[in-house]
């Protein structure tokens, strides 16, 4: 099996849970808890940016045909979604056509390709969670972007939509809130965005099963739980042994500098496809927190 991206928050998670090293829906040194079902370590290859470029479609290629991989999961991706809006060029270059590379390449050695999308592709106007058969309709380049991939995987493939994604490692809104606590005086984040935060320890194992068994189609795959940024914020404070009355709401509007790209206002996505296949979900991302940071 091969892995994109694999020095990213996901794809490192990633890797450690199809070699085995961490079990699935689990951590290190924990049984299994099978939430999404079981699976034995795989051979696995981990590319990252340096030894795998997905603009270059050469590159990608010739990887495909070197490793002849049975599956490849696609995390490769540009995620930084104020950045994408100032050069749409290379998000599109990277999370679309980088895509297409990467699913031609699938198609020439026979690969079923997993690919990592986000919330993001939709526009956050839905009173309810959305459904992975609701339409897309980005509001950002990095989401316009993300859905481009999503049409280049072609019939058969697996799509994993998820969302808020934070870990250990990596830049990523867990470890902000975790460097701003450091300091002194009130943290500000919005009250007027909401989703589903998702923890890497949790996402990857579901991503593992779902690669390993090559099941085809969308799937929302989140810790469970809808919060707004303030909510996750003061929970992360808290769960850090801090005091969560520093953190304050504030509305995306009067944020300061605001930010340049659009972000959906409600972005918690159903685990539907999951949910009605009869397969466990992750859990509370509350219970995920609480492992990162026992408190």
């Amino acid at each position: 099996m091969l892995v994109t991206g694999a020095s990213g928050q996901l794809g490192r998670d990633l890797v450690s849970a199809l070699s085995g090293e961490v079990p699935v829906g689990g951590r290190r040194g924990d049984p299994a808890t099978g939430r999404l079902g079981t699976r034995p370590a795989v051979d696995v290859v981990g590319a990252d940016h340096a030894a795998l470029d997905v603009t270059d479609r050469g590159v990608v290629m010739a990887a495909a045909l070197a490793l002849c991989p049975d599956v490849v999961v696609h995390t490769a991706a540009w995620t930084a979604v104020d950045a994408c809006e100032a050069d749409p060029d290379r998000a599109f270059a990277v999370n679309a056509l980088g895509t297409r590379h990467v699913a031609e390449a699938a198609r020439v050695v026979g690969a079923h390709l997993v690919y990592v999308s986000t919330d993001y592709v939709f526009d956050g106007t839905s009173a309810r969670p959305y459904l992975e058969w609701d339409a897309p309709r980005p509001l950002s380049v990095y989401g316009r972007s993300k859905l481009g991939g999503e049409w280049e995987v072609g019939e058969g493939a697996t799509v994993v939509r998820t969302s808020w994604v934070s870990s250990a490692h990596g830049p990523n809104m867990f470890r902000t809130v975790c460097r701003l606590a450091e300091g002194r005086g009130p943290l500000r984040f919005v009250t007027d965005q909401r989703g589903c935060p998702t923890f890497t320890a949790d996402l990857a194992g579901a991503v593992a099963v779902l690669a390993t068994e090559r099941l085809p189609g969308c799937f929302h795959v989140t810790n469970q739980g809808p919060a707004s940024w303030y909510e996750f914020a003061a929970a992360v404070v808290k769960a850090a042994g801090g005091d969560p009355g520093r953190v304050e709401p504030v509305t995306t509007a009067d944020l300061e500098p605001p930010r340049p790209a659009p972000r959906p206002a409600n972005s918690v996505l159903d685990n539907a496809a999951l949910r009605l296949a009869g397969r466990p979900l992750l859990p509370d991302w509350h219970d995920a927190l609480h492992r990162l940071l026992p408190g």
